[in-house]
């Protein structure tokens, strides 16, 4: 399992199968959310991402090949779109520096 301090988080990718809708609306929503605690987020089709990002967003449909792509990263798969739980627990490992885990 991979594992991040909440406050080593710079950046976060919203990975997505095709790279239109519901994705590029919960980027948005991300970032806006995000920003006060200075971390980026970006929007990338799973099967471009490369290197070690330190956290993968992604619907549970995509997690399998989001761990493949990146294994060493925190992937932190969502079941809805809007008001998942999951992005609530990103904010707070980010806000109160705890740790996220995969």
């Amino acid at each position: 399992m991979a594992s991040i301090q909440g406050s080593d988080i710079k950046s976060v990718i919203v990975a997505c199968e095709a790279g239109m809708g519901s994705s590029v609306l919960l980027t948005t929503q991300l970032r806006q959310r995000l920003a006060p605690y200075g971390v980026e987020v970006e929007h990338l089709a799973v099967n471009r991402i490369e290197g070690r990002p330190d956290v993968i967003v992604c619907h549970v449909g995509l997690e399998a090949r989001a761990r493949q792509q990146a294994p060493d990263s925190v992937v932190l798969p969502f079941n809805m779109f809007m008001g998942d739980p999951a992005f609530d627990r990103l904010e707070q490992a980010i806000r109160d520096g705890e740790a996220l885990t995969s």
